[in-house]
């Protein structure tokens, strides 16, 4: 998601206003993926529980609108 985002706000810069903490789950995901090994378990479980359910509910409210045309 962090990757998809991050291309998607190079894009269309405004989604920065539409999903919350977007820059921190661009930066949750490059600890991911180049510092996982400094990264517990704990808190990756942590932010999917406490995170995701609003995430899923602002990408969903995004697709839910009718396309626009760039």
């Amino acid at each position: 998601m962090g990757e998809a985002l991050n291309q998607a706000l190079r894009l269309y810069p405004d989604l920065s206003n539409r999903v919350s903490a977007c820059c921190r789950i661009v930066a949750f995901r490059n600890r991911l993926i180049h510092g996982y090994a400094f990264v517990s378990d704990e808190v990756v479980w942590g932010v999917l529980e406490t995170n995701l359910p609003t995430l899923r509910r602002e990408v969903q409210s995004l697709l839910d609108e009718p396309q626009r045309n760039p």
